[in-house]
């Protein structure tokens, strides 16, 4: 099993673990449960007779069962193991996902979403802290670009399988979370991850956790996964699709394909972690990050054509490649390895806010600012999170 190796032949020869690459399909369910299905939103409106605004619920509900149970599962899995937490969330994700490609009214279909999101509650968190367990040094940093690289490459195909899908029909796109189920079944059977052998009381654990959770550094990675995500969730995946159809009249295909563009770029720019934290910090990649998703929200507002709208979006998947896996990978260094499991939680609980607050504040930007309004006040939220980053990530 690797450990914290930190010499280059190591870091190289981590894509190589058996272990990460069953991460690595934990990872592809925890981002299937929205990006697949986001290209099928024009198609939902029209048939289920529903706004473009509460069409967005499908998000909403999906993501906020994880601001309550992130930080409780991730306590669970210090205190009683990593495992049986996750392959009970893979198999809920995949039960009640796989069940609302049935639902044929939007209140049913609410409902599912919500079950669905409280199996993935665990998902984004979990993958990321077995990460922190198994590897240390260089090996993390280069684990976590890879396995961004691979949750790009997810964030990338979904929408065009989804799209492509939603050509056929509406429902067909929640069909694809059945595929956790097998992933659960290779959890238990083939993960090989060091459990967390937590010998603290319970008073002290908490404790713990507290005193490494009020480093203002800590806080302030944390307050910039929020906005991330708020950017993430509101003006790329949820609006985005509907800004296409009524600006573009981009049919659910196309909008999939525009989608992926961006992701293919964030999944190159991962892979390339290794590399680019050998010629600069992870501090200054991420402060950089904030200032490219500030032009590329701020040129979606004003672009003229579907064509010209990918130099935003490749923008904005540059900045996504050096965004999160750097603040995984500064987290985790904060991380006490018996309390990494809340620790990386609460860093979950602030991703799924962001998760549910993201496209609920950009309809009410799109609603009073109309759509070049609502993406430069995303751009101004960009840059919001440049200033917090520069502050207190030093």
């Amino acid at each position: 099993m690797s450990t914290a190796a930190d010499n280059e032949g190591g870091v190289r020869k981590v894509y190589r673990d058996h272990n990460l690459h069953v991460l690595w399909g934990v990872t592809l369910m925890a981002v299937l449960g929205v990006s697949s299905v986001t290209p099928a939103f024009p198609r939902i409106v029209q048939e289920l007779g529903v706004s473009s605004g509460q069409v967005g619920l499908l998000i909403t509900v999906f993501t906020l069962p994880g601001i309550v149970l992130t930080p409780v599962l991730g306590v669970l899995s210090d205190r009683h193991g990593r495992k049986k937490i996750l392959v009970p969330a893979l198999l809920l994700f995949g039960i009640a996902g796989g069940a609302c490609a049935l639902a044929r009214s939007f209140e049913l279909l609410l409902v599912l979403r919500f079950f669905q999101g409280m199996g993935a509650a665990a998902l984004g968190t979990l993958n990321v802290t077995v990460i922190g367990d198994i590897y240390g040094g260089r090996e993390r940093s280069a684990a976590l670009g890879y396995n961004s690289s691979v949750l790009s490459v997810g964030t990338a195909s979904y929408p065009a399988i989804g799209g492509a899908l939603a050509t056929f029909g509406w429902f067909y796109p929640f069909a694809l979370p059945l595929v956790a189920i097998p992933i659960g079944i290779l959890v238990v059977f083939s993960l090989r991850n060091p459990e967390p052998r937590n010998e603290q009381g319970l008073w002290e654990y908490f404790g713990s956790v507290w005193w490494h959770l009020r480093d203002r550094e800590v806080v302030g990675l944390v307050g910039v996964s929020l906005l991330t995500f708020v950017i993430l969730f509101g003006p790329q995946l949820s609006y985005l699709p509907i800004l296409m159809n009524d600006r573009f009249d981009a049919p659910a295909y196309v909008i999939g394909g525009v989608l992926s563009g961006a992701s293919l770029t964030t999944a190159l720019v991962s892979s390339q972690l290794g590399r680019l934290t050998d010629r600069f910090s992870e501090k200054m990649l991420l402060r950089s990050a904030f200032l490219l998703y500030a032009v590329g929200l701020a040129l979606v507002a004003v672009t003229p054509t579907l064509l010209l709208l990918l130099i935003p979006l490749v923008l904005f998947g540059v900045a996504q490649g050096i965004n999160l896996p750097n603040v995984f990978s500064l987290l985790n260094a904060h991380a006490p390895n018996e309390n990494r499991g809340a620790f990386m939680a609460t860093n979950g609980m602030a991703l799924r806010t962001g998760q549910t607050v993201g496209p609920l504040l950009m309809a009410s930007f799109a609603g009073t600012l109309g759509a070049t309004g609502a993406y430069l006040a995303t751009a101004g939220i960009a840059l919001a999170a440049f200033v917090l980053a520069l502050v207190s990530v030093r």
